[in-house]
C-alpha cells in the first residue's frame, strides 16, 4: 500500500533524504535524487533568519521542479515566529514544510530551538498547531526520542503533534544527549509505529548504512519509510543499492570510478551554478574525499583537489582520477 503525506503518494515503501545542515543543498539534492530518492528535505531553516530576510537563509528557500516532492525544514524557538517563517516558506512553493524538532548541536538546542522543545512538549505542541494553521501545505515533524535516557517521550510527541495535525513523524533513533555517539534505538520507533492511536506515517531515521540493515530494520521495526542521512554523503548510490535489495534481494554492484567521478563532476557542476564559481568550488571540498573513499593511494589526489580554485584544474585533477584508478575495484 502506498505511503502518503497529505495528497504526496510516496510509494510503496518511501526512501527519505535527511535534511542535513551544510550538506543536503540542492546540489547535492540533484545527484541523490538521480539516485532514486523518494522525499527530500532542505538543510535546515532559521525562521529569525526568513523574517530577517536574511540572504543566506532566503537562499535556502531554493526549491527545483525536479526534485518534488521535496520539503522546507524550520526551526525556531519563537512560536510567532515560526507561524510567520512558515507563511514565507510556503511561499517559496514546496510540497511540504517539516518542523526541526531534532537537531542536537548547541547553537541550535541552546537557544531552545530544534532538540530543545524536547523539554517543553506544551509549547512544542503550540509551536505544531501555529505551524499547521499558518500553511495549506502538509506539515510533518522530525524529532528525537527525548532530551536524554531519562525523558525518551516521543511516545507522547508522537500522539500530541498528530492530534494537531502533522501528517508525518520522522524519528531518529537517538537523544538529544547521545548526539550522533553510540547506537540509534529503533525499539521505541516500532512502539510509536505499533501504537493503535497513530495514523500518520512514521519513518526511521539513524545509522542506517547499507542495504542489508534497511531490509532487516523494514522487517523489524515496522517503519513506513527510512530516512537516510550522513550515509548519503559522497555516496548517494545508497539508495539506488537499497531499492534494488528490495526488490531482487541482490546486491548491486558498486559505482566504478567513472561513476564516482562522472556524480563528483556533476555535484560540483550544480554547486558552481547555484553558489557561483567562488564559493561553489569552495564549499565542494568538503565532499571529495567521500566521493572516492575507499580508494588507496588517494591522498596525494585530495590534497590537489581542495588546493585548487579554478574550475578547469579541478576538471583535469578528476580526469587523472579516472585514468589512474580505472582499473582500481572499490
Amino acid at each position: 500500500m502506498a505511503v502518503k503525506i497529505g495528497n504526496i503518494d510516496l510509494g510503496e515503501f518511501p526512501l527519505l533524504l535527511a535534511p542535513m545542515e551544510d550538506v543536503s543543498d540542492p546540489p547535492f539534492r540533484y545527484v541523490c535524487k538521480q539516485s532514486g530518492v523518494d522525499l527530500m528535505y532542505t538543510e535546515f531553516v532559521s525562521s529569525e533568519g526568513l523574517i530577517r530576510d536574511a540572504a543566506k537563509s532566503r537562499q535556502k528557500l531554493d526549491v527545483f521542479e525536479y526534485e518534488r516532492p521535496i520539503g522546507i525544514q524550520i526551526f525556531g524557538s519563537d512560536i510567532d515566529h515560526m507561524r510567520e517563517a512558515t507563511e514565507i516558506a510556503s511561499q517559496a512553493g514546496p510540497d511540504l514544510i517539516d518542523i526541526n524538532y531534532g537537531c542536537p548541536v548547541k547553537n541550535v538546542a541552546c537557544r531552545g530551538a530544534g532538540s530543545a522543545l524536547l523539554q517543553d512538549i506544551d509549547k512544542m505542541v503550540s509551536m505544531t498547531a501555529a505551524v499547521v494553521k499558518a500553511t495549506h501545505l502538509p506539515v510533518t515533524v522530525k524529532t528525537r526520542l527525548g532530551w536524554d535516557d531519562n525523558t525518551k517521550n516521543i511516545y507522547e510527541v508522537a500522539e500530541r503533534l498528530q492530534d494537531v495535525g502533522i501528517q508525518a513523524l520522522s524519528i531518529h533513533g537517538r537523544t538529544r544527549a547521545q548526539m550522533y555517539k553510540g547506537e540509534a534505538d529503533w525499539t521505541l520507533i516500532k512502539e510509536v509505529k505499533k501504537n493503535p492511536r497513530i495514523k500518520i506515517p512514521v519513518f526511521g531515521n539513524g545509522d542506517v548504512d547499507s542495504p542489508v540493515k534497511a531490509a532487516n530494520w523494514r522487517l523489524e521495526y515496522e517503519v513506513d519509510g527510512i530516512m537516510i542521512g550522513r550515509a548519503a554523503i559522497g555516496y548517494p548510490w545508497i539508495f539506488r543499492e537499497v531499492k534494488h535489495f528490495f526488490k531482487t534481494g541482490q546486491f548491486l554492484e558498486g559505482p566504478t570510478i567513472d561513476e564516482r567521478v562522472d556524480i563528483c563532476h556533476t555535484h560540483l557542476i550544480k554547486s558552481v551554478e547555484w553558489k557561483g564559481p567562488k564559493t561553489g568550488i569552495f564549499e565542494m571540498r568538503r565532499h571529495y574525499a567521500n566521493y572516492f573513499k575507499g580508494i588507496p593511494n588517494f591522498k596525494e589526489y585530495r590534497m590537489k583537489l581542495v588546493g585548487l580554485d579554478n574550475m578547469a584544474a579541478i576538471e583535469d585533477v578528476l580526469n587523472d582520477i579516472r585514468n589512474k584508478f580505472d582499473t582500481v575495484l572499490v
